[in-house]
């Protein structure tokens, strides 16, 4: 694989991930990350836990990111499968609007449908007004179950809301789904696991197949077995499959920014001149060392973010 070729991951969960994930993915060409709001794997159980949450999104994990090279950005919602429990539901929504203009935030999302109830359905609309309200792009959970048609009643919703298909990027596709979302003028966006949904050969194959063009790679690498280098490993077996490098790039890092900068939040300029790292700094008196030497790239003089 080309060794200086950029990578980005626009849907990683880096919060359940480590610091040698960090530095792992730095390593293999990751410049930026995208983080959507996602469950806990068992129910949150009052509200507080999302503002905890949410703040932690906009808050330390955009620091510790940068502690180790990467940009992180984030999007903001309530996601599908905790959209069925209506009491913290509406207190939710109250929220979404105080997160959805932080810095860095570039969608709502992860939202959509899970099991399709009517409350999933009532949340995911109510969430699409803010979008638009907001003028931000939104990332689409399709659920796991019936996902052909969950895919394209998402996309109904979205356009009965008034959202163009440019707006929305359309997350955990397949080969069952991804004519219909180009053809509708959505962005597609692939979610590699190492043994479910998408594999990185099936990828290979869909870009062969229908090209570049709104065509977006991911990991959705999370607290689950999953793999936070999905996408270098993706682009590089594209290249030896033969995959031209244009369509690598396009899959891989172009298409993410070509989305998500509609939001005004991302901007390539921000890993391309990066403000140096200096892992001295701390965040409301917290630090991501561990006793090892701080990695110093300035003679920046030690500072505290408050």
């Amino acid at each position: 694989m080309t060794t200086n070729m950029m990578f980005i991951d626009p849907h990683i969960h880096m919060s359940s991930r480590t610091t040698d994930d960090y530095t792992a993915m730095q390593e293999a060409g990751i410049v930026a990350v995208i983080e959507p709001a996602f469950w806990l794997g068992q129910p949150r159980t009052n509200v507080g836990s999302f503002q905890d949450y949410f703040n932690s999104l906009v808050g330390w994990e955009r620091f510790r990111a940068q502690q180790f090279g990467i940009r992180h950005y984030c999007t903001i919602g309530l996601n599908s499968k905790e959209a069925n429990n209506p009491a913290i539901a509406e207190q939710v929504m109250e929220l979404l609007p105080l997160y959805a203009c932080k810095e860095g935030v570039v969608a709502i999302g992860e939202i959509g449908y899970d099991d399709m109830t009517k409350a999933e359905d009532k949340y995911f609309r109510l969430q699409l007004d803010l979008a638009k309200d907001l003028n931000l792009p939104v990332m689409i959970h399709t659920p796991h179950r019936d996902k052909k048609a969950g895919t394209s009643r998402s996309m109904d919703v979205c356009l009965e809301h008034g959202l163009t298909p440019s707006q929305v990027i359309v997350d955990h596709c397949n080969e069952q789904t991804v004519q219909e979302v180009l053809d509708r003028g959505f962005w597609a966006a692939f979610t590699i696991y190492p043994k479910t949904k998408m594999g990185n050969a099936r990828m290979v194959d869909v870009v062969r197949h229908y090209g570049c063009e709104r065509i977006i790679v991911d990991s959705s690498a999370d607290w689950g077995v999953s793999d936070p280098l999905a996408v270098p490993k993706t682009a590089r077996l594209m290249l030896e499959r033969g995959i031209s490098e244009e369509h690598v790039r396009a899959t891989c890092y172009e298409n993410a920014i070509a989305a998500y900068s509609q939001s005004g939040q991302m901007d390539p300029k921000d890993w391309l001149d990066p403000s140096p790292r200096d892992q001295r700094l701390l965040f409301q008196g917290n630090s991501v060392l561990r006793g090892q030497e701080p990695v110093v790239e300035t003679s920046q003089e030690y500072a505290l973010i408050e």
